[in-house]
């Protein structure tokens, strides 16, 4: 297995956020499996490896560039267009060409097809993102009734949801880190998640969406919105309720009548496997071990198959649209 370099800008302050903790993460449960190290490239830092260092080197031979965050992928393509890459894809929508010879590992079945539709020629994988072990129902009393996080959330939810639930039950509205979520969540009768307001103004999909997968881990009700990777596992209905569903109104009837009387059961432990430790750990090595041998094979041998360029695309349609004039 060659050694995996994991590109973040920076690993602390301005950079810290969701996508950074999903990608270290990843970055620790890969090590599992080969060697693999964090370096930055626009941030140094002390006792990290910085990308421009590391580029003064001769022998990439045995090393993978990951490279994940969205708005720099064009310029990391570019900048490392002779190096083994493997694109780690969060979020879908960027707009951007990933060529062939680059790999793509998503977080989600949606981002999954985005790519496979973007990049036909690309080989693709879907890796979903962990959700840890410490993440469980502890089945004790709730002293939470409605439970919101104000990052991503709609204007609609803190502004006109909440204010009028805060009537009717008990609001914890959380706007800073938090240390103990798993503690949190166990608290928590209902949790709200709307973000697809928050991904919309970003031009961007939700990559995966962690929160509310742990809250159901956890236990908790859950009503969301079903915005991008959050399609891949939330079911209204049968594991969640749809979030802004009609009228406010009616959003209040039902939270209301969950907190009395939750309807929907726990969600199964078959369900979380996908997303636990061994099974994210057997599918890392797979695609790892079959990256591998296609780096083996690519060094070697270039591309054969045409890409589906703007250009490729028009001459397809054009070829397409003379062919039924021929029919006629």
């Amino acid at each position: 297995m060659r050694t995996l370099y994991f590109l973040v800008p920076g690993t602390y302050g301005k950079f810290a956020c969701g996508g950074l903790w999903a990608e270290l993460k990843t970055l620790s449960l890969a090590k599992q499996v080969c060697p693999a190290e964090v370096v930055t490239y626009r941030q140094r830092e002390k006792d990290t490896l910085f990308l421009d260092d590391l580029l003064k080197q001769q022998d990439f031979n045995s090393v993978i560039f990951v490279i994940s965050w969205g708005f720099d992928i064009p310029k990391l393509v570019a900048k490392l267009k002779s190096y083994p890459i493997i694109y780690h894809a969060h979020s879908a929508g960027y707009r951007f060409q990933i060529p062939a010879r680059i790999p793509i590992i998503t977080v989600s079945r949606n981002t999954m097809g985005y790519w496979g539709q973007r990049s036909p020629n690309s080989l693709i994988y879907y890796l979903p993102n962990h959700i840890s072990e410490d993440f469980q129902n502890f089945h004790q009393e709730r002293d939470i009734d409605v439970l919101v996080q104000v990052r991503k959330s709609s204007e609609y939810l803190l502004q006109d949801l909440i204010p009028e639930l805060q009537k009717h039950c008990r609001v914890n509205v959380v706007d800073s880190y938090v240390e103990d979520l798993v503690g949190l969540f166990n608290r928590a009768k209902v949790y709200l998640y709307d973000s697809a307001e928050y991904w919309a103004q970003q031009r961007v999909s939700e990559g995966f969406g962690l929160q509310p997968m742990e809250a159901l881990a956890c236990g908790c009700q859950v009503f969301s919105s079903v915005n991008g990777g959050l399609s891949d596992y939330l079911d209204p209905g049968f594991n969640c309720y749809k979030i802004a569903g009609y009228s406010q109104d009616y959003d209040i009837k039902r939270i209301l009548t969950v907190i009395e009387n939750p309807s929907l059961k726990p969600l199964d432990e078959q369900v979380l496997a996908e997303y636990r430790y061994a099974n994210i750990i057997r599918r890392l090595k797979t695609i790892l071990a079959d990256i591998n041998e296609f780096f083996d094979h690519s060094q070697n041998q270039a591309g054969t198959i045409p890409s589906l360029t703007k250009t490729r695309l028009a001459k397809l349609m054009f070829k397409r649209l003379v062919d039924k004039l021929w029919q006629t």
